[in-house]
């Protein structure tokens, strides 16, 4: 665009071009819109609105634990199937979500190891769910509580997609410990690490986090809010590499908390306190780096293994980004009204596209309902999976 000077032309002039071009301009983003998104002259036309829950409507007060004044916080969500949602919850908690303690890096002390308060005393506990598997209506199936005295605070559930048995495993953060139990729940078949013990050696774990398959059954592990490190293991839980340390360089994380692979079966790391998701190949060597993500907490990559969708509890939106790491997409606003989040924390998409949201700090999980005609860019797609050629 040329460069105009009151040198050149007079004033009144001068402003007439500026006045053109910016009509010009407009009219060629106006343009533009409609032609990149049909659906933005129907929506321009409805009246309201903010858009908090993007293409998805809530079903209210879904989540039904069939406890008085619930107040466990839910840290993940898997869907085995679109009638079996299997829910990890964390300890009781004094505080309500709107008034919980934070500490310098935002982390919620209630779901700290070291700290006593605001986690109720023993004495004053009334229930203590970890494990619930929840019907299509959000009614409480099976509660694993004979695994009470095992299990400390399951920080992720997960389910193999490789796993013909469907084996459901949970990250136990204050355990210290990976649990893998068959699907009904009635035995643990594989246990890593040493309950209540931390460590940084190759059978100990420092708050685990997230857990990542591959097709031959071996996985990483996010380890996690203290060793800041990704270790790989076998199928049957031997140690295989690692790669991490504490910082802000490269290769460096400051609170490893998920980890996805894709199509290519490079690694990304949700580096959640330096606000980032790290690349990197099947081996652990840095490959690239995405700035300015607000807390990344989970990474789901897409069924065609183009996009990466990230569930970010520092902003409680959910994000889809294309493989070059920019933003294509996001919702989500923050609160406790329904269909609002207080702390993002997980998120699984069962087969027929319903979402199921871990809303850490509204002590519930979510379910999110794809609208009528919605921009189908715009829902969460199902989760890659490796299938044999």
């Amino acid at each position: 665009m040329p460069q105009y000077s009151e040198d050149s032309i007079d004033e009144g002039y001068t402003l007439k071009v500026l006045e053109l071009v910016k009509l010009v301009v407009w009219a060629a983003i106006a343009a533009c819109a409609v032609t990149i998104n049909p659906a933005f002259a129907q929506k321009a036309t409805q009246r309201g609105g903010m858009d908090e829950t993007g293409p998805y409507q809530v079903v209210e007060n879904w989540f039904e634990p069939g406890v008085e004044r619930w107040n466990q916080a839910v840290t993940s969500v898997a869907v085995d199937t679109p009638n079996r949602i299997i829910v990890a919850c964390g300890d009781e908690h004094v505080a309500r979500p709107g008034s919980l303690i934070l500490n310098a890096e935002g982390v919620p002390l209630n779901l700290r190891p070291d700290s006593k308060e605001p986690q109720k005393p023993e004495s004053e506990k009334t229930h203590q769910h970890l494990i619930l598997v929840l019907n299509a209506d959000g009614k409480v199936m099976e509660d694993w509580s004979q695994w009470n005295d095992l299990i400390t605070l399951p920080h992720s559930v997960v389910i193999n997609p490789y796993d013909k048995e469907r084996h459901i495993w949970i990250i136990d953060r204050e355990g210290q410990q990976i649990l893998k139990f068959t699907n009904d729940g009635k035995k643990l078949v594989l246990k890593i690490g040493e309950k209540g013990v931390a460590g940084a050696d190759h059978e100990h774990f420092n708050l685990p986090a997230g857990i990542a398959f591959l097709p031959d059954g071996s996985f990483y592990v996010a380890d996690g809010y203290r060793n800041t490190r990704v270790i790989k293991f076998d199928a049957s839980g031997k140690f295989q590499l690692e790669w991490g340390a504490k910082g802000t360089e490269p290769g460096q994380f400051n609170l490893v908390h998920s980890v996805a692979v894709d199509r290519m079966k490079r690694v990304f790391v949700a580096d959640r306190s330096n606000n980032r998701i790290q690349i990197f190949d099947a081996q652990g060597k840095f490959l690239d780096q995405w700035p300015n993500i607000p807390q990344p907490a989970f990474l789901l990559v897409s069924a065609d293994s183009k996009s990466l969708w990230v569930a970010s509890n520092g902003a409680d939106r959910i994000a889809k980004y294309d493989m070059n790491g920019v933003l294509q997409t996001y919702w989500g606003t923050h609160g406790q009204l329904p269909g609002w989040i207080y702390n993002f924390h997980n998120f699984a998409v069962d087969p027929t596209g319903i979402l199921y949201v871990a809303d850490a700090f509204n002590n519930r999980v979510q379910k999110f309902v794809p609208r009528p005609g919605a921009d189908q860019a715009r829902l969460v797609d199902q989760p890659f999976v490796f299938h044999p050629h």
